[in-house]
């Protein structure tokens, strides 16, 4: 049976639409939810410029207190060096953070969110590289989703969406260095804090020669713990508390920025000419190489602007960075550089030492609110990125906090907050000074900046489709800029450059051992799926009751009915009147509209009032309390009952009558319905000969139907989860032992169980137990 579907935007013409799924429910609602970054007033941009000048440029504002000395560990040989080194950090401010990540990442957006995931995401929804079968057509029937086909005129982006679908080895790269860019804007996120602070608390030592190295550091912990215990506040108070702290610190630098050029030498201008960088390296070789390490100092925390931009938007930043940022920190270096041309033994201490003499309090007390201030950035970044991971099943769960009714991607993650914390305090009585933390730093920088670049080249290929003259320039340009630091950083190695990796190897494993199980146990349940057959005859035993209420079976398949299904029937030999085989679905894009939540299809007969249910989610959105959810949920099964019924088929009567009516699970249904959001009209499409009209019998089903489930919700409604207890096979290897039985075990123990996460209570819940042998 074919049905003739008019499309709404053409009156004249019809085309026959196939449906590709069942799972159709409020997929056509159309919306236009964006992310708070989208859009929005002059008045709301400033006001997010303002508080973005205290989130995410603390780290890269502060980098004028030891960028020079880092740069110049020896001293300085030659006075001409200091304009070459001035040449080298304007030209890096320039190049990665201004053009780089300001004029292009930022554009890269994935609805308003940004940082490494939105990248990967947004390579997603163009290109089947997700290691779960979980895509469905609706999917990119969801407004926010904005996919467009590879053109066939574009043969390039073609020809990579076909490789990247049809290679496992690409899909587990790009997982792989996803990953690993999360872990070092993590490891970015623990040791900026513990540098951060270090450096402020041993500032004071200069005027307080007393204080021990142990004194030091014990003041520095206290200030540790406060600082990650503000973060439950959320970014929008923290940000306007700090904003001020910050804006007068860049009105300071600036200003003393201008002072030191006026008085010392405004012939250090010469700085802007990139030349000087050439005859700097010609002068000193090797020495000038390694001495990038310190150079690269300059730029820390730039990646927060792009993993933050849930926080604020594009403009927001472009503004605060422009406006604000650039002019005074490149004011800052200069007049540093013009006092170091006077005084270039002064190197160790350059910022306090080119101070005037009336604003070094002032100033010394603003640098040390500052450098606290600079740990926010990363900070909030890491939970942005983290809060999509989870999301996506890439990080165990988690509860999730969103700290701001007004802006979505402001997040708060309790334990990552804790573990975050307690690492930063670890470190800093470990290693008590700056200087191997500070060997650290450059490399989660750098790294992190290579693989936003590799994956940037991806996004700009497949889903921007440029013209391949200007993806080329920028992959050459900027990595190759990147690998010269990053060669130059690993010389540091042994002194404090292995922190990172470390931190990145156990998150990482943590990731992956999270990630491994959970896809395993996605295809353990999708080739045990039971047959709708055997549901039906399991139904039609009469040991198996149909009891009062609506039960909610919560299961990782989209498609399908999972073991567990038949594992709760012969434990309890009853089945609810209303029963859903519900799948939470998150979708690699940040938001879906409450109206584009849910899913359904219809699970064997109608009689048996059993259905599948998606509920979809951004990686950005937060799941509702089990009541709200519930009270959707009904009215949105209601709605589906009603387009389902409304446009009963007649058949002929020449036609064969023995198939039952209704949609099952499996099959397609032979009609297809679109509403709109705003104004919730529905559009009937034409129909063809084989619609009759609407008998009084349907309709007199469909309320039926919709009164039955206002009874039954009265009821109560029971939410049953699997409790998988997961193990190895039998021949599996010891690494799989190891990773499946302890590790995976241990962090399922330990960290949030799934009916926290939905916030079920307790006393509507039903566990299931089974043990899947992966």
């Amino acid at each position: 049976m074919s049905l003739e579907v008019e499309k709404p935007l053409c009156t004249e013409t019809t085309k026959r639409f196939e449906r590709q799924d069942s799972l159709i429910g409020d997929a056509e609602k159309v919306s236009n939810i964006k992310g708070h970054g989208s859009e929005g007033n002059w008045t709301q941009v400033l006001h997010l410029a303002f508080q973005s000048i205290g989130i995410i440029y603390g780290d890269v504002g502060t980098s004028p207190l030891y960028c020079y000395s880092s740069t110049f560990p020896n001293g300085v040989k030659d006075k001409d060096d200091i304009l070459g080194v001035l040449s080298l950090i304007l030209y890096t401010l320039i190049l990665l953070p201004m053009i780089k990540y300001v004029f292009i990442v930022l554009y890269a957006d994935d609805n308003g969110d940004g940082g490494t995931f939105a990248l990967y995401s947004l390579i997603s929804r163009y290109s089947k590289i997700r290691l779960i079968p979980n895509q469905q057509a609706e999917d990119s029937m969801v407004s926010n989703y904005s996919i467009e086909s590879p053109s066939l005129s574009l043969k390039r982006a073609q020809w990579l969406k076909e490789k990247l679908e049809s290679s496992k080895a690409a899909k587990i790269g790009l997982f792989t260095i996803t990953i690993l860019g999360t872990s070092m804007v993590m490891g970015d996120g623990t040791l900026t804090p513990a540098i951060s602070v270090l450096s402020a608390v041993s500032g004071i030592k200069e005027k307080v020669p007393s204080l021990t190295e142990t004194q030091i550091v014990w003041i520095s912990v206290p200030i540790l713990f406060m600082l990650f215990s503000v973060q439950r506040f959320g970014t929008d108070k923290v940000g306007y508390s700090f904003a001020p702290i910050i804006s007068v610190w860049f009105v300071l630098i600036a200003g003393i920025g201008m002072y030191n050029i006026v008085v010392y030498e405004i012939t250090i201008l010469r700085a802007f000419n990139p030349m000087h960088i050439i005859y700097y390296f010609e002068r000193n070789g090797k020495e000038a190489w390694i001495s990038l390490g310190g150079a690269i100092l300059c730029v820390t925390g730039t990646e927060g602007m792009y993993a933050d931009l849930g926080h604020f938007n594009i403009t927001a930043i472009q503004i605060s960075f422009n406006g604000v940022l650039f002019p005074s920190v490149a004011l800052c270096y200069m007049g540093q550089a013009a006092y170091l041309r006077k005084f270039p033994e002064n190197v160790a201490d350059t910022f306090y030492r080119s101070l005037p003499a009336p604003l070094f309090w002032p100033t010394f007390i603003v640098a040390i609110l500052s450098a606290i201030i600079a740990s926010q950035a990363m900070l909030s970044g890491a939970f942005a990125i983290l809060s999509k991971a989870l999301s996506l099943g890439c990080f165990p769960r988690v509860r999730v906090i969103h700290t701001s009714k007004h802006h979505q991607g402001q997040v708060y993650i309790p334990e990552v907050n804790f573990l975050m914390g307690l690492a930063s305090v670890i470190i800093t009585i470990t290693f008590r000074t700056t200087t191997e933390i500070g060997n650290a730093y450059g490399i989660c920088v750098v790294t992190v900046f290579s693989i936003t670049t590799h994956l940037m080249t991806i996004v700009m290929l497949l889903v921007w489709k440029k013209n391949i003259i200007f993806i080329l320039l920028f992959y050459v340009v900027f990595s190759s800029i990147e690998w010269i630091y990053l060669s130059s950083i690993l010389s540091k190695f042994i002194q404090g450059g292995y922190l990172p990796f470390c931190f990145a190897l156990v998150l990482m494993a943590l990731m992956v051992t999270w990630h491994y199980v959970h896809v395993m146990t996605y295809w353990y349940e999708l080739d045990h799926i039971v047959p709708i057959d055997e549901v039906t005859a399991l139904l039609e035993k009469h040991n198996v009751q149909r009891i009062p209420g609506v039960g909610i079976l919560y299961s990782e398949l989209v498609q399908g009915i999972p073991p567990v299904f038949l594992r709760l029937v012969e434990k309890i030999p009853s089945v609810h009147s209303i029963f859903l085989f519900m799948s939470i679905k998150h979708l690699p894009i940040p938001h879906v509209a409450p109206a584009e939540r849910f899913v359904f299809r219809q699970v064997g007969p109608r009689e048996h009032r059993m259905f599948r249910c998606v509920a979809r989610y951004g990686y950005s959105d937060g799941v509702e309390d089990s009541g709200q959810f519930a009270r959707f949920l009904a009215e949105r099964l209601k709605m589906f009952i009603e387009d389902e019924n409304a446009f009963a088929v007649e058949k002929p009567e020449n036609e064969d009558t023995d198939s039952p009516s209704g949609v099952f699970e499996g099959q397609t249904n032979p009609r297809k319905s679109a509403r709109s959001v705003h104004s919730e009209e529905v559009i009937e499409p034409p129909m063809s000969n084989h619609v009759g009209r609407i008998s009084s019998y349907s309709l007199q089903t469909i309320e039926e139907e919709k009164r039955l489930i206002d009874a039954e919700m009265k009821r109560g409604v029971v939410y049953l989860m699997g409790s998988a207890n997961v193990i190895a096979g039998p021949e599996s290897p010891t690494l799989k032992v190891v990773v499946v039985d302890y590790v995976y075990s241990f962090l399922r123990r330990n960290l949030a169980e799934g009916h926290k996460v939905l916030s079920i209570p307790k006393d509507q819940l039903l566990k299931v137990g089974i043990t899947y042998e992966i």
